[in-house]
């Protein structure tokens, strides 16, 4: 086989790999779920439900690829926040924001990484830990103790202002039947998640401000 041809074949998996990623993402974002049939996925993907375990080995396969997508983009864009020559305050402000956009766009995140923990092997669970929970933890350690430092934060604790973040972007996202059902809203719309956004980062904010 030429050249051209082993890359055309390269570009070709490469692609209907991210297909079947893509897919499973819009399925669960649009039915505001975790749970996906492989019908479905192929329904959606334009691909025989047979590429699942040929890229992945199996569905559980492909729900590790996809929070591996999203979480890595996570990761990296605090790696590059907190190389910024900008105040911990500054920083703080902007990350917030950045995750109750990153919720808007991948409601099922959090969801999905809860489940990957509590529902795959120890080993398994703790490579996931490694890899994006940890990571995470240690710049929201170094932004608040950046803070701390300069005397624009009070002293608070990472890892629960960790979990108070993620709580209050998940649950705005993850509530659209509360939403539908009480407050006759059908959907979180942009100019919502924008209120939103603003609203969750003063409060936070004000909170933790020295």
């Amino acid at each position: 086989m030429s050249k051209d041809n082993l890359m055309n074949n390269a570009d070709e998996n490469a692609t209907a790999r991210e297909q079947l990623i893509d897919a499973a993402s819009q399925i669960m974002r649009e039915g505001d779920t975790i749970d996906l049939s492989l019908s479905e996925l192929s329904l959606r993907a334009g691909l025989n439900s047979a590429l699942v375990k040929y890229y992945f080995g199996n569905k559980n396969g492909l729900m590790l690829a996809l929070l591996e997508r999203d979480m890595t983009k996570i990761v990296r864009s605090l790696d590059s926040l907190i190389a910024k020559s900008m105040t911990a305050e500054e920083k703080l402000r902007l990350h917030i924001g950045a995750v109750i956009d990153t919720y808007y766009q991948y409601p099922y995140l959090n969801r999905l990484l809860m489940r990957m923990v509590r529902d795959n092997a120890p080993a398994d669970a703790q490579k996931i830990a490694d890899q994006y929970l940890k990571p995470i933890s240690a710049a929201y350690a170094t932004l608040v103790n950046d803070g701390v430092k300069d005397g624009t934060l009070r002293p608070i604790d990472p890892q629960l202002f960790y979990f108070t973040v993620t709580g209050a972007s998940d649950r705005f996202f993850t509530a659209r039947q509360v939403l539908q059902h009480c407050f006759d809203q059908p959907d979180i719309s942009e100019e919502m998640r924008d209120k939103y956004r603003e609203h969750t980062i003063e409060l936070i904010m004000r909170g933790i401000l020295a």
